[in-house]
């Protein structure tokens, strides 16, 4: 571990900054200058391409591949300039215009252009774009595939379990069985309708000046059709194009992003708690690795600390994704700068979502199923057959059905022979008693295994 790592003070790039590393590209600073530097040269590129601005000639091929040049070979060495820049300009974007002038020396063609890099633009038209191309690779490149393989790794322990029966609880008690694949199933079907979610939140951009009215350019070039080259741009740059702004983009597809990541995470922390839970009942036993040390003095302990470390991760994550939505959408008059460093946040929200999936993804693949737990607890339970017995009376007609069944069984232990010696003296048809009587809890699970198998 680097000194750096040891004395960071976010956790993220300490002790996690190996389980982050995919997001360090994109949601740094160095990410983010990254992207206001491609929306730049692709501004840049477009104005080039107007035959109305006359000023600024079409590029040829030379310029055409510096340009592309400066893009693909920004480093951290290209971010550092840019910060050694901002020093003296206490602006940021503004020092991104300046190193692209830097970038341009001694090439003829581009120097001559330097007037219109930034043109008619606002800081907010260069971020607002740089955020959403963030945020959209951050969404499709990581986030989303790690998602993905977290659902297929539920699928399958689903489908491993699908006939595995378990006693549910209900309010903690004994309740009518379902199969450990089925509980599964449930927040597999959970989690790929938020996925869905996820990726078909819209993400938006805006390109049109210090107040949303393309003011600077109008008085520039008042024959230009402004808004259908800012269209252009944001569509060339795979985003949907928000027409309708102040001096920022409002947001409000932020906040549709963050909910549905929110409501993912929270339905997490729910498997969680509930396989916390199925460790602590003996349901589940966790594969032991060689070295590991579960307690500091009681060397027994296997502790579910995977699902534990998730839990604590979701929470972080949800507390910034629940800020992020809630904040950003609101911004006094016409701009103010509260989004500004509440959006460099972004990073951190998604980077504790990664490490809460991938604890969770790890602790997956630790657990066995232990049968012989699921039937000691079966076993122990036949008071949840009242439910089919009663149920079994009522369509013949048997009067006071549901109280028969709860004076022999509220608060009761039964066994088997309490049970059948209740069925026996049934007013039922033999065929109707000897299906009863053939019921145990660890059968009575209705269609949980194929509900399992069909996910």
């Amino acid at each position: 571990m680097s000194i750096f790592e040891l004395t960071a003070l976010s956790p993220l790039d300490g002790r996690y900054q190996e389980k982050t590393a995919a997001l360090r590209p994109l949601c740094s600073e160095y990410g983010l200058i990254r992207y206001r530097l491609r929306v730049e040269l692709a501004w840049l590129r477009l104005l080039a391409d107007t035959p109305e601005i006359g000023e600024l000639p079409a590029f040829g091929p030379a310029a055409l591949a510096r340009m592309t040049a400066i893009e693909n070979d920004f480093d951290e060495a290209g971010a550092a300039r840019v910060k050694a820049l901002e020093k003296a300009t206490n602006h940021d974007v503004k020092a991104l215009e300046y190193f692209i002038h830097e970038q341009f020396e001694g090439d003829p063609e581009l120097t001559a252009a330097k007037g219109f890099v930034h043109f008619a633009c606002t800081s907010e038209d260069i971020n607002n774009l740089a955020y959403a191309l963030m945020l959209r690779d951050t969404r499709e490149r990581v986030l989303l595939p790690y998602l993905d393989g977290l659902i297929g790794k539920l699928t399958e322990l689903a489908h491993d379990a699908a006939e595995a029966p378990m006693l549910a609880r209900t309010h903690g008690q004994p309740a009518t069985p379902t199969t450990l694949g089925k509980e599964l199933a449930n927040v597999v079907a959970r989690l790929r309708r938020q996925r869905d979610g996820i990726a078909a939140v819209q993400i938006l951009g805006k390109f049109n000046g210090a107040v949303g009215n393309y003011n600077a350019h109008l008085a520039a070039y008042p024959d230009s059709d402004w808004p259908a080259l800012a269209q252009r741009l944001v569509a060339g740059l795979g985003l949907a194009f928000n027409a309708y702004t102040t001096q920022i983009e409002p947001h409000d597809w932020m906040a549709e992003l963050f909910d549905a990541l929110a409501r993912c995470n929270t339905i997490l922390i729910d498997l969680c708690r509930d396989v916390w839970g199925y460790v602590s009942l003996g349901y589940f036993r966790q594969q032991v690795v060689a070295g590991e040390v579960g307690s500091s003095t009681m060397p027994h302990k296997v502790n579910p600390i995977d699902f534990e470390n998730a839990e604590g991760n979701l929470g972080l994550a949800n507390a910034l994704l629940e800020h992020l939505a809630r904040k950003l959408p609101i911004s006094r008059f016409q701009r103010d700068l509260t989004d500004s460093t509440v959006l460099r946040n972004v990073g951190v929200a998604a980077g504790y979502t990664l490490l809460a999936w991938q604890s969770l993804h790890k602790g997956l693949g630790k657990l066995v199923v232990d049968t012989a737990a699921l039937a000691r607890d079966l076993d122990d339970a036949h008071e949840v057959l009242a439910e089919a017995i009663q149920t079994a009376m009522r369509r013949h007609g048997v009067e006071n059905s549901y109280e028969q069944l709860k004076t022999l069984t509220r608060g009761q232990t039964i066994d088997a022979a309490t049970l059948a010696a209740f069925i026996d003296n049934l007013p039922l048809p033999p065929a109707e008693k000897a299906c009863l009587a053939a019921l145990s809890p660890a059968t009575y699970t209705g269609l949980a295994a194929r509900l399992a198998r069909d996910i």
